[in-house]
């Protein structure tokens, strides 16, 4: 191959077609048409005399050659963003970019209002998105350039990912205000609800692949005991609607808990089982660690979680603060 004949723009679509597979995502991906970019397919094929990418009834897959060259051009193309990131200026008043999120509706709900409103005073050019995603693939899609910055609980990282702790969470129980079972066994909010109770009440459980296995279920079968779950959704807020609306138990973490007893007629309780804490941590990029428009967004982000939302009502949120200091 003739390397001075080499045009860098192909290697970026190719880059943006071992990840999205679709020549129309992945000329959205890099700001060209889906004829511009089957035109740049069709150059590159013909530079690397292999097809890359062939049909598969309604989908575009990489041929063996495409999936050799697919990590060498990634990292040749991150070792440039790199090299023209490091010295780039970078001023959020007047800045166009757009960063990409991962985080799942607990995160987003938490976050995103908080920081829209930072960021529109102080960047109101920047566009911010946030998707969810499972958290098994988050870093591929950082390594991918998919996403800038990952907010999970705390996962084991890579040597490549750099990682914050922002805050720690732990879950607490929520049912519908003055649940009739929990105030018959005079269980008032913020109190620990007795284990039998607790297995007693059908529940509501978060669970984004279906399983009917939360983190308190071991704890409760070292007793002897088990509880019934009813009904799986596979976001928190979902789960604080479904217990709103019914007579069971969900549980949620204490940050968002302590956020939608404002919204919704919720009362909060402490499990049975102490529950373990989850440190709320942010990922990115080593080679995007001085980039300055990720690190004043990271800056963004720990400013709008620092101060969490207190419960609404007095009672209740002393309960839960010694609770808490309990778990």
């Amino acid at each position: 191959m003739n390397f001075s004949a080499l045009d860098l723009n192909l290697l970026r679509v190719f880059d943006a077609m071992m990840a999205e597979l679709s020549t129309v995502r992945a000329g959205e991906r890099v700001g060209l048409s889906q004829p511009a970019v089957s035109s740049a397919l069709g150059r590159l094929r013909a530079l690397l005399d292999d097809e890359l990418f062939v049909r598969e009834g309604n989908q575009m897959m990489p041929t063996a050659r495409a999936l050799e060259l697919r990590e060498p051009i990634r990292q040749a193309l991150a070792g440039m963003e790199e090299a023209l990131a490091t010295n780039a200026a970078f001023d959020p008043a007047t800045s166009t970019r757009s960063f990409m999120l991962i985080g799942s509706d607990y995160f987003s709900s938490l976050l995103m209002p908080p920081l829209a409103a930072r960021v529109a005073k102080a960047a109101p050019s920047i566009t911010l998105q946030m998707i969810d995603h499972a958290s098994s693939e988050v870093f591929e899609m950082l390594r991918d350039g998919r996403a800038d910055i990952v907010i999970d609980r705390s996962l084991e990282p890579p040597e490549w990912i750099i990682s914050r702790k922002l805050f720690q969470s732990w879950l607490v129980c929520i049912a519908k205000r003055g649940h009739p079972l929990l105030a018959s066994h005079g269980v008032s909010p913020g109190d620990t609800i007795p284990a039998d109770v607790f297995c007693a009440v059908p529940h509501v459980l978060r669970s984004a692949d279906g399983s009917r296995m939360g983190t308190i279920d071991p704890a409760l079968a070292r007793l002897g005991l088990a509880r019934r779950v009813m009904v799986t959704v596979p976001h928190f807020h979902a789960v604080a609607l479904a217990v709103e609306a019914s007579e069971m138990l969900g549980s949620i973490p204490v940050h968002f808990a302590r956020m939608l007893t404002g919204q919704l007629m919720l009362d909060v309780f402490m499990p049975p089982m102490e529950s373990p804490k989850m440190d709320v941590t942010m990922y990115w990029l080593r080679r995007f660690d001085r980039d300055p428009g990720s690190v004043w967004l990271r800056d963004q982000i720990a400013g709008a979680l620092a101060a969490p939302k207190p419960i609404s009502t007095e009672p209740a949120h002393k309960r839960i603060e010694s609770g808490c200091a309990r778990a």
